[in-house]
């Protein structure tokens, strides 16, 4: 595996790196890139870049008229390439020059109607991991999460999905079935298949998916018996308080309703739950993964069908099962709470931490109204998020961005530089160790809550006197910051060294080659990556400080070359400005 070292930058500042454990990183932080060495995470620079309030704060409720961002006009260089860091996981300069001549609207238009590429069921199934030595085996749904990550052709539509898989949460490391991998992939196979569709669809595939029912613990629940068994209530909760609604009553522009009140007690769990029982796989094989991919179905004889009321929905005695879910769902569907709950996370995952009220209460009407009369368009409202004045005007009060969770910063970086695996098999592994890897593995999150919160507020730290929350910072640490640093470090340079030596150990290989077509010219090479990276955010100060170092790297073999080119990419990717979207 190969390795490079970082000449260290001015000294005088910290003589010795601080990250001392880690012996990969050579990196002496300067003014200008020391905050990602001196704390786990530029905290004054996200804190910095202003933004809205905390996690669900009070207001008047009051939904401000949209202010249209100009979509038919073709948009800078600098604002094609901040819409696609946001909307499009990473891009190529290609890509960025393209939209450059188009507009927003229309690249959006075409990544709605783009195809779907080959499904993880599909594609595990294809390369032989339905086969029984693989019933244990979760490593199967990993390679197709990254393969779809990485280079599927439909990034706006993985966008989201990550997005909706981080809100509707099922972790493959609770699933502990047989074939656990493709029971997971049937489930983000739903997320992806429903991503531009309708949010109440999503919903009732979700509640009668085989990997959630395990999951969250419903399959095979059954009604209240003589006994005193009661039904498990775990789904019904996770439903209204992550799923849906929350724990607050919310006015359309997302802030709590004063006073404060709960959406839910516990009565409306214990009545909800009665909905959710009777439900099981659909003919169970203990040789044939099928039964996984297939919807649930109901038991009779196991489902209760007492009348059961929760928030303002009653579903009177008598009904089977399917027709007791349609009535809970709808109700649920219906609940006030329910757009500007999803419309708020959504923004969080693809713009920004801390939208406003007004930039929540826009897109959360959309979700409620698409304009004809539908509710639950996820499509018209990822549109609406993404061309909303707020999400396209970097000058603005709710342009504050947001830390680029793990799993994006590898997507980003193997996207933007058209990473292919050359077997195809995308063998990157699991990526969750913060120590040597990332600290995240998409499907494998520890809990229910995902890697972290919506409203996560890091403790004695400026953003949190400033009321503003960092839901990434929640797996940031000093383990994870110099995991990440060595790990992008060894993946910088191996990739493009070997194809047998790629990202962790895979054939997972990158191409260089527009930026050794650079090398010689450092300031050339930095405004490239400034624009691929960080869509022209670095400072003056910082791009000074990277191209004084790159200038004392010599470039007079091969290898020197790239050994500059495998520099310049981790120097940008380890600055504030590229880890802080904005």
């Amino acid at each position: 595996m190969a390795e490079f070292d970082v000449p260290e930058m001015l000294e005088e500042a910290h003589p010795e790196p601080v990250l001392t454990d880690s012996p990969r990183v050579k990196l002496a932080p300067s003014s200008a890139l020391g905050l990602v060495w001196l704390s786990p995470l530029p905290l004054v620079a996200l804190a910095a870049c202003g933004g809205g309030g905390g996690d669900a704060g009070t207001g008047t409720g009051t939904v401000a008229p949209v202010a249209p961002a100009p979509v038919a006009v073709a948009p800078t260089l600098a604002e094609s390439a901040r819409f696609l860091e946001q909307a499009s996981i990473g891009a190529t300069a290609d890509e960025i020059l393209a939209l450059s001549q188009s507009s927003f609207d229309a690249w959006l238009t075409t990544q709605f109607a783009a195809p779907r590429s080959q499904s993880h069921w599909d594609w595990q199934v294809a390369n032989g991991w339905a086969d029984i030595a693989n019933q244990f085996n979760r490593t199967g749904l990993g390679n197709s999460v990254w393969r779809k990550l990485l280079s599927s052709p439909d990034p706006l539509r993985q966008a989201v999905t990550l997005a909706l898989s981080e809100i509707l949460v099922v972790s493959s490391d609770g699933v502990d079935i047989a074939w656990p991998h493709l029971a997971v992939g049937a489930y983000l196979d739903i997320l992806e298949a429903n991503a531009f569709g309708n949010f109440r669809t999503l919903l009732q595939q979700i509640s009668t998916n085989a990997a959630m029912g395990v999951y969250l613990t419903f399959r095979n629940n059954q009604k209240a018996n003589a006994a005193g068994a009661l039904p498990d209530e775990n789904y019904a909760r996770e439903l209204m308080q992550l799923f849906t609604i929350g724990l607050t009553e919310l006015n359309a522009d997302g802030t709590n309703k004063l006073p404060l009140d709960e959406t839910y007690v516990q009565s409306d769990i214990a009545q909800l739950a009665r909905v959710f029982t009777g439900w099981n796989y659909n003919a169970f094989s203990s040789t044939d993964p099928g039964y996984l991919q297939r919807a649930m179905i109901n038991t009779a004889s196991q489902h209760e069908t007492g009348a059961s009321t929760f928030l303002t929905t009653t579903i009177p005695a008598g009904n089977d099962g399917p027709a007791s879910l349609k009535l809970a769902l709808d109700g649920i569907f219906a609940h006030p709470n329910v757009g500007p709950f999803i419309a708020k996370q959504l923004i969080q995952r693809l713009v920004t931490s801390n939208p406003s009220a007004a930039y929540v209460g826009r897109v959360a009407a959309v979700f409620n109204n698409n304009g004809s009369g539908v509710r639950g368009d996820l499509q018209a409202t990822v549109r609406t998020l993404l061309l909303d004045t707020e999400a396209r005007n970097i000058g603005g009060a709710t342009s504050a961005g947001k830390l680029k969770e793990p799993a994006l910063r590898l997507a980003q970086w193997a996207r933007t530089f058209s990473a292919k695996s050359t077997s195809g098999a995308w063998n990157i592994g699991n990526l969750n160790d913060p120590a040597t890897r990332l600290g995240q593995q998409p499907m494998r999150a520890p809990s229910v809550f995902n890697f972290f919160r919506p409203g996560y507020v890091p403790p004695a730290t400026a953003l949190g006197a400033q009321g503003l929350v960092a839901p990434e910072l929640q797996i940031t640490t000093e383990s994870s910051v110099a995991g990440y640093l060595n790990f992008m470090q060894r993946t910088i340079s191996s990739s493009a060294a070997s194809a047998t030596a790629g990202v962790n150990g895979s054939d997972v290989v990158p191409d260089y080659s527009k930026l050794l077509a650079l090398v010689a010219d450092t300031q050339g090479l930095v405004n490239e990556l400034n624009k691929l990276l960080t869509s022209f955010r670095l400072s003056a100060a910082t791009q000074s400080t990277i191209k004084t170092t790159l200038d004392t790297m010599p470039v007079a073999t091969d290898a020197n070359k790239l050994n500059r080119v495998y520099a310049a990419v981790l120097l940008v990717m380890a600055t504030p400005e590229y880890l802080v979207q904005k």
